[in-house]
């Protein structure tokens, strides 16, 4: 179950703000990416298949924010992080939840495909890109991708 969101000391809560800037990383290893099904407790997008994501609501770098996003969602540590690529950043509406999402896509390159999904992900699944198209992708995931694939 979803918790109420308070924001930690520096953060930004994003709850009632139009334009919100969030990264999504597509990982790979061996030639496969990572696809998560969001969690059906989670207020956006639940059960939609997308890559690690979050919100941009802190000072830190992007490369910072994806290490500790992927640490959190996936229990994997920084150690197996190969490279960070960031792609062309791109608006996304979603006015079913009167956002504009300024969307980061980042392609991470990893050492393991050894996954602990946290309470945010409930099934994971690492699929050749020609397969991503079988999945009910987070709307503008399609986006991520063709800036690396």
């Amino acid at each position: 179950m979803q918790k109420p969101f308070s924001p930690k000391t520096g953060q930004t809560d994003y709850t009632n703000i139009r334009w919100v800037p969030v990264i999504n990383c597509v990982l790979r290893y061996e030639g496969k990416m990572l696809l998560v099904k969001r969690s059906s407790d989670l207020k956006l997008y639940p059960d939609f298949w997308n890559g690690i994501s979050g919100f941009l609501d802190d000072q830190q770098s992007l490369e910072d924010k994806a290490k500790e996003e992927i640490q959190e969602e996936l229990g994997m540590s920084p150690d197996h992080i190969q490279e960070i690529r960031l792609g062309t950043i791109f608006h996304q509406d979603a006015p079913e939840y009167k956002k504009t999402w300024i969307v980061h896509p980042l392609l991470v390159d990893v050492t393991t495909n050894k996954v602990h999904l946290d309470w945010e992900a409930k099934e994971f699944a690492w699929v050749p890109i020609q397969d991503v198209q079988k999945y009910n992708v987070l709307p503008g995931f399609d986006r991520v991708l063709q800036n690396f694939f």
